[in-house]
């Protein structure tokens, strides 16, 4: 299982630093390794929450995400998006942009490709912020089937039942954040925030309301397959989550991807500025979080560990707090990713914690019980 999972990533690894080598030298295999590395530590809480989503789509929609999905990754969020923004942030044309990324010497307006994306930050984060602090706050303020830190999710679980309140609080968050971060640039930072709202009110909303529907069908075939069971005819199977519901459940895993990449793309240029090692390391970084996404859903790792969720939603959380303050104060990739480590780690331990409680709860065969059983 591992290989079959993890074997697209591991042949991209090794031919991406082949590449690297033979174009570069060692000093450009160091340089995709490296981001690469960056890439796998700044998002694999964002696997553990891409599989939350991916284990409610059927297999077919699975494999898009692995294959599609991977190209919109890459070459999409990683290479043409940035083109995008600094293209729409600086006013600058097409050909343009795509100059200055392939030639990192040249400059426009007396700034490099580098520069222009570094003064698209405060757009960028401002709407990576609220998208990100949007899903945390449907997870916190929403309903568990299990609590991780009690003291705190039980009473936001009760403020939750209120209407819109995630909105409104991401709502106050973006306008404290223009008013004390964004400076000159708070006219920006708001439309970008209210734009990262609008994309997750959207994309949410379209992909539960068909998801809704499907799961009204298949309470419906359940109720069938129960009649039928009585009369001694075969049962129907569940419908699984597919067709428009799922196309839009993959469509906010694509911005959730975005959303996450954003700081690496831009703390990427403080390793290299050459675009084309950037996307391949990321690249590679990129292959494995989606394998790894699989992995966690096949394998059932979110059901046999409970608390893996809470803590990747912790992390995001805090990314969306991070990314709101770099609008003004640049902070290092490093305490990015550490933070998303640690609540990682933290859940897990306590997951472990917990099965174990459990385990030593379970009764006791009896051994003469069992003996008899066998008999």
């Amino acid at each position: 299982m591992f290989l079959r999972t993890f074997g697209w990533s591991l042949a991209t690894t090794i031919a991406g630093l082949v590449a690297a080598g033979l174009i570069w030298g060692a000093e450009g295999f160091g340089v995709v390794l490296i981001l690469a590395i960056l890439e796998i530590s700044l998002s694999f809480d964002n696997a553990v929450v891409n599989a939350t989503v991916l284990k409610r789509m059927n297999p077919f929609w699975q494999k898009i995400f692995l294959t599609v999905g991977v190209l919109i990754a890459v070459f999409g969020m990683r290479l043409l998006f940035p083109l995008l923004v600094v293209g729409l942030t600086a006013h600058i044309s097409p050909s343009t942009v795509i100059d200055l990324a392939l030639n990192s010497s040249h400059t426009y307006n007396g700034l490099t490709y580098a520069q222009h994306l570094e003064a698209a930050n405060p757009a960028i984060a401002a709407f990576g912020g609220i998208f990100l602090l949007m899903i945390f706050l449907d997870f916190i303020l929403g309903e568990k089937d299990f609590h991780w830190l009690r003291w705190v999710e039980k009473p936001l679980e009760r403020i939750g039942k209120l209407e819109a309140l995630s909105s409104v609080i991401a709502l106050i968050t973006l306008a404290l954040a223009s008013r004390f971060f964004a400076g000159e640039h708070a006219e920006t930072v708001l439309l970008a925030g209210l734009l990262g709202l609008m994309t997750y009110l959207a994309v949410n909303g379209l992909s539960s309301v068909f998801e809704s529907s499907l799961e009204d069908e298949a309470e419906e075939e359940d109720e069938e397959a129960a009649e039928a069971a009585a009369s001694g005819g075969r049962g129907r199977s569940v419908v699984q989550v597919a067709g428009k519901a799922a196309f839009f459940l993959f469509l906010y895993l694509e911005v959730l991807d975005a959303s996450f990449s954003f700081d690496g793309v831009v703390g990427a240029f403080a390793i290299s500025s050459d675009i084309f090692q950037i996307t391949l390391g990321l690249g590679i970084g990129a292959m494995y979080i989606r394998s790894l996404t699989v992995f966690l859903v096949r394998k059932g790792t979110l059901d046999d560990y409970v608390y893996l969720e809470h803590g990747a939603h912790y992390a995001i959380g805090a990314l969306a707090a991070i990314l709101l303050i770099s609008i003004e104060h640049k902070i290092p990739e490093i305490v990015t990713g550490l933070i998303g480590v640690a609540f990682i780690g933290a859940a897990l331990a306590s997951s472990l914690a917990r099965n174990k409680r459990e385990a030593a709860l379970e009764p006791v065969a009896d051994p003469v019980e069992s003996s008899s059983a066998k008999r």
